[in-house]
C-alpha cells in the first residue's frame, strides 16, 4: 500500500495494483480498475516514485543509481 494525501489534507493508503491511471488536470486524479476516481494532493511524479519504492521494497529490488559518466 502507498500513502497519499487527500484534498482535505487527510491521508489514505491505496493499493498501487488497483490504480489504472494517474492524471494531472491540474489536480492529480487517481482512477482505479473499478473506474472509481479520487483527487489527491500528491503530484503524479510523487505517486509514481511511491509506487516504485513500494515495488522495490516488496520485490527486494535494489535501487538503480547512475554512474558519474551518466550511464
Amino acid at each position: 500500500m502507498i500513502k497519499v494525501q487527500k484534498l482535505n489534507k487527510g491521508f489514505i493508503f491505496v493499493n498501487p495494483d488497483h490504480i489504472r491511471f494517474i492524471e494531472a488536470t491540474p489536480d492529480t486524479v487517481l482512477t482505479f480498475n473499478e473506474r472509481e476516481s479520487m483527487l489527491v494532493r500528491d503530484t503524479p511524479e510523487e505517486i509514481i516514485n511511491k509506487i516504485l519504492e513500494y515495488r522495490r521494497m516488496y520485490f527486494h529490488i535494489p535501487e538503480v543509481t547512475k554512474s558519474r559518466d551518466g550511464n
